[in-house]
C-alpha cells in the first residue's frame, strides 16, 4: 500500500493516525473563495462564517472583555431551541429557532435589539442530539433576500420585511441516512440558492432558482464511505479555478469540486480515510488560504492542506501540501488570515488547546492552552480587529492577542449570566460590535470606548 506521504509533503507523524492517512489520494480540480456578491456590504456577515467564508470581520475595532454589567449594549431572549449562527446585513440579524412545532426564521434591529418580525417555514423536527435542534443550519443572505433552511427539509425564501416569496421542501432520510441534527448551511451563487446533502445514502448537491424556487440542476455526489463516515455536516465553499465559478465539498472521505452552474463534479480528492473507519462523520468545514485549502478530518485528529492550483490540473497526491496528524479540530471550524489558520481543538485529550499554522508550510507559529475546563467546544473561532475570538458551549468567550504582535496571550475571559449548555453558535460581527448567540439570548457587545 502507497503511504499517504509524498517526499514533498510536511508531517507531523503521532501514532494515533500513522495509519489513517496512509494511502494514495486520488484527485480532482479546485479553488478560490469568491466574495464580490458582498463587497458593497463590508460590514456584513451575511453567511455562516462571513462573507469570505474564513471566520474574519471586516472592522479594525471590536471590544474585547464584556459581562452582564458591562459592554452589553442589549441582550435579546430567543425562544424555543435553535444552534444557527446569525448572519446580518443592513442593521437586521437574521437566525432560526425551532418554536412551539415549527420552524422559524427571525429578525432583530441590531440597534435596538428588538424582533421586527418571524416568519414559519415548516414543521420543527426537534433534536437527535443535546447539542442539536432542528435549526442548526445558518441563514444566507444577498441583501435583498433571505434563505433558510431546516432539518425538516424546508427551505424557504424570504425578503426584508417578512414575506415568504417561496417555499419547498428537500426529501432525505432523516431516520437512517443522517444519524445526528442537520448542521450543513446553504450558500449562494450569482442565480442560485445551494444545498448539500451528504448522507448514508444517495447524497447530491442542489440547486434552486434564488428569486422562484424553481430547481436548476441536481449533482450527484454519491461516495463509497461506510456507515456514519458517509454522513457530513459541513458547509461548501464557493471557489474560482481559473476564474471559472466552482463549489467545493468537504465530507463522506472526500474533497469534491463541482461546476457551479450545473453541479457537474469535475473531481474528486480521496483517501482521507484509508482504514475505513466507520464513524469519521465530517463536521468542521474546509477553510481557503491563499492558493491552499485547509482540510480537518478523521474527528479532529488530521488537517490536510491541498494546493489549489495542482488539485485543479490533477497532479493528485502531489497536489498535497502538507500534512499533520497532531493538530485539528472535530467541530469548530478554523479561522483564516493573511496567511495564517487558527484552530481550537476539541478532543478529549486536547481540549481547549489554539494551534496558530503557517498556511504555506503547515509549521505551528504559536500554540496556547486556555483555562482548564470540562466545558467544549462546538461554535468556530472568530477573528475580529486584532484578537481571535473562542467561545466554549457554556457562552463563556476567550479573546486572544493582540495577534499582529504575535502574541498569543489570553486578553480575556468574557463571561455571561446564560452559560445554560450548549452553545453552537459562533460569534460574529456586525460594525463595531460582536453578536454572541448563547442558548437561550442574543447579545450585542459593545466597547465603551
Amino acid at each position: 500500500m502507497n503511504r499517504f506521504r509524498p517526499d514533498n509533503v510536511m508531517t507531523r507523524n503521532s501514532s494515533t493516525l500513522k495509519q489513517l492517512l496512509a494511502t494514495t489520494l486520488g484527485v480532482t480540480a479546485l479553488l478560490m473563495l469568491d466574495t464580490s456578491a458582498y463587497s458593497d456590504a463590508p460590514t456584513a456577515w451575511p453567511q455562516w462564517r462571513g462573507s469570505a467564508q474564513n471566520g474574519v470581520a471586516t472592522g479594525t475595532h471590536y471590544p474585547t472583555q464584556w459581562n452582564e454589567e458591562s459592554n452589553i449594549d442589549w441582550k435579546t431572549e430567543i425562544p424555543g431551541l435553535g444552534g444557527s449562527t446569525p448572519v446580518t446585513h443592513d442593521n437586521v440579524a437574521y437566525l432560526t429557532s425551532g418554536m412551539d412545532g415549527k420552524n422559524k426564521l427571525m429578525a432583530i434591529d441590531t440597534e435596538s435589539g428588538t424582533v421586527k418580525w418571524e416568519i414559519e417555514i415548516g414543521d420543527d423536527t426537534g433534536n437527535k442530539h443535546k447539542k442539536g435542534g432542528g435549526s442548526n443550519p445558518s441563514a444566507i443572505t444577498d441583501g435583498e433576500l433571505i434563505y433558510a433552511f431546516f432539518r425538516s427539509g424546508d427551505l424557504g425564501c424570504v425578503d426584508k420585511n417578512g414575506k415568504l416569496k417561496w417555499q419547498t421542501q428537500l426529501s432525505y432520510d432523516m431516520k437512517d441516512g443522517l444519524w445526528w441534527d442537520l448542521g450543513t448551511s446553504p450558500i449562494l451563487t450569482d442565480n442560485a440558492v445551494v444545498l448539500t446533502v451528504m448522507h448514508t445514502g444517495p447524497s447530491y448537491l442542489i440547486a434552486f432558482d434564488k428569486q422562484t424556487g424553481k430547481e436548476l440542476w441536481k449533482g450527484d455526489r454519491s461516495v463509497d464511505a461506510p456507515k456514519e463516515a458517509a454522513q457530513s455536516y459541513a458547509t461548501p465553499l464557493n471557489v474560482q479555478v481559473d476564474g471559472k465559478p466552482m463549489i467545493a465539498v468537504m465530507g463522506g472521505d472526500y474533497l469534491t469540486i463541482h461546476d457551479a452552474s450545473n453541479g457537474k463534479e469535475l473531481g474528486r480528492l480521496g483517501g482521507f480515510n484509508p482504514t475505513s473507519h466507520e464513524y469519521f462523520r465530517s463536521i468542521a468545514s474546509p477553510v481557503a488560504q491563499g492558493n491552499l485549502i485547509i482540510c480537518p478530518y478523521a474527528r479532529g485528529a488530521s488537517v490536510t492542506a491541498v494546493r489549489m492550483d495542482d488539485l485543479a490540473k490533477g497532479k493528485g497526491k502531489d497536489a498535497i501540501a502538507w500534512f499533520r496528524d497532531d493538530i485539528g479540530s472535530d467541530v469548530p471550524t478554523p479561522a483564516a488570515k493573511d496567511g495564517r489558520v487558527y484552530f481550537i481543538s476539541d478532543g478529549k485529550q486536547t481540549r481547549g488547546l489554539v494551534t496558530c499554522v503557517d498556511a504555506k508550510t503547515g509549521e505551528t507559529i504559536w500554540d496556547t492552552k486556555l483555562p482548564k475546563s470540562r466545558v467544549g467546544f462546538s461554535s468556530s473561532p472568530l477573528i475580529a480587529g486584532d484578537h481571535l475570538y473562542i467561545t466554549g458551549e457554556n457562552a463563556t468567550t476567550y479573546v486572544i492577542g493582540p495577534l499582529s504582535a504575535g502574541k498569543n496571550e489570553l486578553a480575556a475571559t468574557n463571561e455571561v449570566s446564560d452559560d445554560v449548555q450548549y452553545t453552537v453558535a459562533s460569534p460574529t460581527a456586525i460594525g463595531d460590535a460582536i453578536l454572541l448567540r448563547s442558548r437561550s439570548h442574543l447579545y450585542k457587545i459593545k466597547s465603551d470606548d
